[in-house]
């Protein structure tokens, strides 16, 4: 077969200086004045999702050590669904796996799946939230606000979603994601987060959201009843921050890596345009004729949820999966289809070929692909020679060196970490 030439672009994307993260949270809760409401040995919980975001664990470390200095006993919890397998032991190691330690923020971390049922909504369904935070004395939220890879709405990932699917543990979580069929992300959100807040003791909340570096741009400390309108306002400078793949009508994306800690859907869907939720239409744009996707990073602790989006693997992802902790996952976001497997190579060089073959061009070397490392990381990428005239016609493109063939190794294989080199 002859393959497309590829040539390495630089994509450049406007990106806000970053804060300085323990200093805005200090700030920010001294602002709030919570020594009037924060007593000598109360407990906080203090929330830890499944993220990899790069500044987190400075975020939690600074409000940890806000509270501490208050005489309080600050604690952090694991406020991730169903992820880590849904047990005690697994999100306590996800969290580790993410630098989350109480050697890192300075407090103990009790993790926990136990829950109980606080309330219900205007349409009678139970409200399920984790039993740590509705025992604690006072809970910090703390999370990144963007764009969600499977629902849209006035607010999508971050304080409120925390409320309505993070805290709620396994059980809370797959009760929200099965009221979502029936009344929407919206309006389900809007009213278990509103339950929450009203049952469970929520002292303050933590939003940041990430510059193209993966580095805190913004970062909002505010009070319970300012979360919907934080996550709102911080929503839209999330999406204006956003990396993307700059073409459309691509034939091939080849992704190096999918995962939790890249994506909660493993492979962001606002990049690749596929969804595969019930309840969300498909985007119009940035569309992928097939999508090959290379290998399953360790912080997913194999949890291949996202998988289902791509069209062809290799045998390296499929090795990794976990297939309990991905059926869990599925399964309380009632995202079966994401868990599905797709076609599987033994080699890099057979799913390229298969690939290629099935985009409807007569000459796979005139085809438009795109190889990224992944759906977070898009600053530098490589794009086939069908794509160097519309790359060199954009402002936000620079081209790399010269045009070369695909590298595949004697096995078949092509090689990670060109995107540092």
């Amino acid at each position: 077969m002859n393959f497309p030439k590829l040539v390495m672009v630089r994509h450049h994307i406007a990106s806000p200086e970053a804060v300085e993260v323990p200093f805005e949270v200090r700030r920010g809760l001294e602002a709030l004045n919570l020594t009037d409401k924060v007593q000598p040995g109360q407990t906080v919980a203090i929330t830890a999702g499944s993220r990899g975001v790069t500044d987190m664990t400075a975020a939690i470390a600074a409000v940890a050590e806000y509270f501490t200095r208050l005489g309080a006993k600050p604690f952090v919890a694991p406020a991730m669904g169903s992820h880590g397998g849904a047990t005690d032991q697994g999100q306590q190691d996800m969290l580790e796996h993410l630098g989350i330690t109480q050697e890192t923020v300075g407090v103990p971390i009790k993790s926990s799946m136990a829950t109980e049922i606080i309330g219900e909504t205007s349409y009678g369904q139970p409200v399920i939230i984790g039993r740590d935070f509705v025992e604690a004395d006072h809970v910090v939220v703390v999370n990144r606000v963007k764009p969600h890879t499977s629902f849209r709405g006035v607010v999508e990932s971050g304080l409120c979603k925390m409320l309505t699917i993070g805290m709620g543990k396994e059980a809370g979580a797959k009760l929200a994601h099965s009221q979502f069929y029936a009344h929407g992300f919206d309006q389900v959100v809007r009213e278990i987060a509103g339950v929450v807040m009203g049952k469970v003791p929520v002292l303050c909340g933590v939003a940041l959201v990430e510059n193209h570096f993966e580095r805190t741009a913004y970062l909002k400390v505010c009070g319970p009843r300012e979360f919907m309108k934080t996550d709102a306002e911080l929503l839209a400078k999330a999406r204006d921050l956003m990396g993307r793949v700059p073409f459309k009508n691509v034939d091939l994306l080849i992704v190096d890596e999918m995962g939790k800690n890249v994506s909660g859907s493993g492979m962001d869907s606002n990049v690749t345009g596929r969804v595969m939720n019930q309840v969300t239409p498909e985007p119009t744009e940035r569309h992928f004729k097939r999508i090959f996707v290379r290998d399953l990073t360790p912080e997913s602790e194999g949890n291949a949820l996202g998988m289902g989006t791509a069209d062809f693997t290799v045998r390296r992802l499929v090795d990794k999966i976990d297939l309990h902790k991905t059926r869990v996952n599925c399964i309380t976001a009632s995202v079966p289809e994401k868990g599905r497997i797709p076609l599987a190579y033994d080699h890099d060089k057979g799913a390229v070929i298969d690939a290629l073959n099935t985009i409807g061009v007569d000459d796979p070397s005139q085809a438009r692909v795109v190889w990224i490392k992944n759906t977070l990381e898009l600053e530098r990428m490589f794009v086939s020679q069908a794509l160097m005239e519309e790359a060199e016609a954009m402002e936000e493109i620079t081209l790399e060196g010269e045009l070369r063939d695909m590298p595949f190794d004697d096995e078949g294989n092509m090689p990670f970490g060109l995107f540092f080199s």
